[in-house]
């Protein structure tokens, strides 16, 4: 028996939860199946799969090897389509992971594209603004927005991101327009939690740089959320453009000192430095990256009078 099939079998179990349907998507005995497993675990040394008469379950040892297995074997078969030079059949799972706001607002129609151009490809897609854990969690591919601190990952950047400073026509009509980063302070701030800075720091025309610190009005981990606080007038907010775009452009939100800039942040595609970069993973950085592009469509608004 080779080990592929030990893997096949164990892989297709876990995903079946039975034995009995891995054996007949295999078209073996279900004895075979159980055979193969144990066998796996026997030459593995340790217990991968939990038996009851009601469920299995995976061991912390199974749950890692799941994973691992599962790329064995999408590996395997992407290196025959590879071989015959046919990648327009690309097959396999992506397990796929992005923070929830830039996820469903700009990454979601890209994804539907993808999938519907690679109809052998199964997306599994998690938009959370959690930090995903890529190698405990069996993630293929993550976005990251901002600084990249784990040096564990690989990354590619997939666009430049502008932080913009912005408020509500009717909050300026109650707090003034600030003109330099000065008129800023004392001025209520919307925070964004999972960003650990307390100050902001904007270069004027001239290359000079101002730092300034805002009492903060409100926090959420959610930009959608702080948006939506902003154009009520709840205070100003200092978000990426491709939150703040649609606002800016119908007037919603007015930015704030546009001659200043901040500090550019970027997009990024990350993986596991451990982990091979498949040619189905591949092709989907490629698209997002074509996506996104250099000049991304939220960093071009026209206030619509």
């Amino acid at each position: 028996m080779s080990r592929y099939e030990e893997f096949e079998a164990f892989v297709r179990t876990v995903e079946a939860n039975s034995f009995t349907a891995a054996a007949q998507q295999l078209g073996v005995a279900k004895s075979a199946i159980s055979r193969r497993v144990s066998d796996l675990e026997h030459r593995l040394g340790t217990q991968l799969i939990i038996r009851s008469t009601r469920a299995l379950s995976l061991t912390e040892a199974g749950t890692t090897l799941f994973y691992q297995a599962k790329h064995l074997l999408e590996d395997w078969l992407e290196a025959e389509c590879a071989a015959r030079d046919d990648h327009s059949a690309l097959t396999g799972t992506i397990r796929f992971a992005a923070p929830l706001s830039f996820g469903i607002d700009h990454l979601g129609p890209a994804l539907i594209a993808f999938q519907a151009s690679h109809p052998g490809i199964f997306l599994d897609v998690d938009f959370s603004d959690r930090q995903v854990d890529l190698t405990a969690e069996g993630i293929d591919l993550a976005v990251r927005i901002g600084q990249l601190r784990d040096s564990s990952l690989v990354a590619r950047k997939l666009a430049p991101v502008r932080m913009i400073a912005a408020a509500s026509p009717d909050f300026l009509k109650a707090h003034g327009t600030p003109k330099t980063v000065a008129d800023l302070r004392g001025m209520k701030e919307l925070k964004y939690s999972n960003r650990p800075d307390i100050s902001w720091t904007f270069q004027a025309p001239d290359g000079d740089r101002h730092t300034v610190s805002l009492v903060a009005a409100m926090r959420s981990s959610n930009g959608q959320f702080i948006k939506e606080a902003a154009i009520a007038g709840q205070g100003l907010t200092i978000q990426p453009n491709f939150i703040l775009y649609d606002a800016l452009r119908d007037g919603r939100l007015v930015q704030l000192l546009s001659d200043h800039q901040l500090d550019e942040i970027g997009i990024y595609a990350v993986y596991p430095q451990t982990r091979h970069l498949s040619l189905r993973v591949r092709a989907l950085v490629d698209h997002l990256a074509s996506h996104c592009g250099d000049a991304p469509y939220w960093d071009n608004w026209t206030v619509v009078s």
